[in-house]
């Protein structure tokens, strides 16, 4: 409250941390012979053609995997090359099961230490969607191995999850589809979750990598704004023509990317999740 007729004062100390985070480059090499593009082939009129978009597909994914990874962020010299830091290591304020969340200091992103591995408890997504939701952000996707999301699933569907009962409108009962006549959809899935402050959709990601805590493979569950995430581009993938050294074609797919943060504290994540254990209350 302010007395009226008082001056306005002074202006509040506002001060920013500016986190900043390091490309990475990545690349796929192809290599085809004369003769294999000049023989008749199958399902494709060109071997270099063909071989380019397989490969470009596989960058993709090295891309994702990494993005969504615990790696922590390198500098590029002249010597090393330089790495971007994956979202394992970006998220770190809303964090439950590390010792060491991952870490800003000094112009580097530093890996996170994981906790002993445990099972996944619904509590433990509640509490992050809480702690994410008391910082300003609204999670909207929950993402994680497609293990842990099935086992999450899974439990979703047991007698001892508190949550409402399962209910789905059947639909499209008899229309014609690809095999024939369908009959009645049985729905043997759970794909979101309405928490206390906003609603999870599940999604389960095929190219997020294990790691270890102790001698035990787990991973990491993240509860993700979108809004507060994407990745940054300082030369998209390009396809650059190599010299010849012999009969045969070469080409190399190069990308200059990395993770943008936009806010951190907006998501949150649970890791050193066994995704062997089954998911509890």
């Amino acid at each position: 409250a302010r007395v009226d007729g008082a001056d306005a004062g002074a202006a509040a100390a506002f001060n920013e941390k500016r986190i900043g985070n390091h490309i990475q480059i990545s690349d796929a090499v192809v290599r085809v012979s004369d003769g294999a593009r000049l023989v008749d082939t199958i399902g494709y009129s060109d071997r270099l053609v063909h071989e380019l978009m397989i490969r470009q597909k596989e960058l993709k994914r090295t891309m994702e995997a990494i993005l969504t990874s615990n790696q922590a962020s390198v500098e590029h010299t002249s010597t090393t090359a330089g790495q971007t830091a994956g979202l394992g290591a970006l998220i770190q304020t809303n964090v439950i099961g590390a010792t060491t969340p991952g870490a800003f200091a000094n112009g580097i992103t530093s890996a996170p230490t994981p906790a002993a591995a445990a099972g996944l408890t619904e509590k433990k997504i509640r509490d992050a969607a809480e702690m994410a939701y008391n910082k300003g952000g609204n999670p909207t996707v929950i993402m994680s191995t497609p293990k842990v999301i099935r086992a999450l699933s899974e439990y979703l569907f047991t007698s001892s999850a508190r949550v409402a009962t399962l209910m789905t409108d059947v639909q499209g009962t008899n229309k014609e589809g690809k095999y024939g006549k369908q009959g009645v959809t049985a729905v043997g899935a759970v794909n979101t979750f309405v928490s206390d402050f906003d609603t999870l959709q599940f999604v389960p990601n095929r190219l997020m990598q294990t790691y270890k805590s102790g001698a035990t493979d787990v991973a990491n569950v993240y509860l993700l704004d979108p809004d507060y995430w994407d990745v940054g581009y300082l030369q998209p993938i390009q396809t650059k023509e190599l010299a010849r050294t012999g009969t045969a074609e070469n080409r190399q797919m190069t990308v200059f990317y990395g993770n943008l943060a936009l806010q951190e504290k907006a998501s949150a994540m649970i890791m050193a999740v066994d995704p062997t254990v089954a998911v509890a209350a």
